[in-house]
């Protein structure tokens, strides 16, 4: 059981005592059960990641849902679909500066995840976007967002391409996961049948590094064959022709 336990984060062969589960076991699950709810109730703080954007080269947007607040936000996922007015407005007036590849930060379930992972996810990324020759917009920030607010900022910015880096639902063994959603031609009305997702972003699922490779294996052949969801299986692991300029082989 323990050679068991060694290869996963699951709870798996926690034993029992009595009828129960050991104080021990009983105590971790209490502590990541609450890990996970401290993660989505975490505050979100846009403008601690817009130096870090700069030191990347990436310009940065800042914009807001109509989940006005955290409590609107998990009690109407449909607010956090759409732009608020003003958010509209000022993306709007942004229209002419997006390139091939909008990217949009969103808080999602678990602003955690945004804070711990997603400079350096993008640290990664932009590199084999380089090399692959792939220029991107104005990185968009976004909160109280769920993954098609991509949709509407990537119509608006005329995007051929949204990628929306978001913080996924916390689990028991991750409460900082973070998930990357592709969409082709992104506008109002896309359903996830027209995304690609590449997700469990943390450091103990897949790294940055590896999910970064993944990510821009995926807007390359997206751009390509003008495709996401569905029609786009993800081949980037199936041998070097594949891979990307500079990305590993």
């Amino acid at each position: 059981m323990s050679d068991l336990r060694a290869l996963t984060p699951a709870r798996v062969a926690l034993g029992r005592a009595g009828a129960s589960l050991p104080t021990q076991a009983l105590l971790a699950f209490t502590l990541d059960h609450a890990r996970a709810r401290d993660a989505v109730h975490a505050a979100f703080d846009p403008a601690h990641l817009v130096p870090g954007l700069g030191a990347l080269g990436l310009s940065a947007l800042t914009v807001q849902s109509r989940a006005a607040s955290r409590q609107d936000y998990l009690r109407r996922p449909d607010l956090g679909r759409r732009l608020d007015a003003a958010s509209e407005q000022a993306l709007t007036e942004a229209a002419g500066q997006g390139g091939r590849l909008v990217i949009v930060i969103g808080d999602g379930l678990s602003p955690k995840a945004i804070h711990a992972h997603a400079l350096a996810l993008l640290g990664h990324l932009t590199a084999q976007l380089a090399a692959a020759q792939i220029d991107i917009g104005p990185v968009v920030v976004a909160s109280g967002a769920r993954v098609a607010l991509g949709d509407e900022i990537g119509a608006i910015l005329a995007a051929p391409m949204v990628v929306v880096l978001i913080g996924e639902r916390p689990g028991l063994s991750a409460p900082d996961s973070l998930g990357a959603y592709l969409t082709f031609a992104p506008r109002l009305g896309r359903t996830d049948a027209d995304r690609n997702c590449v997700s469990n972003i943390h450091r103990a699922g897949l790294t940055c590094e590896e999910a970064a490779f993944k990510i821009a294996w995926l807007v390359r052949e997206g751009l390509a064959r003008k495709v996401t969801g569905v029609a786009l299986k993800d081949e980037s692991g199936e041998g070097t022709q594949m891979a990307l300029p500079g990305g590993p082989g």
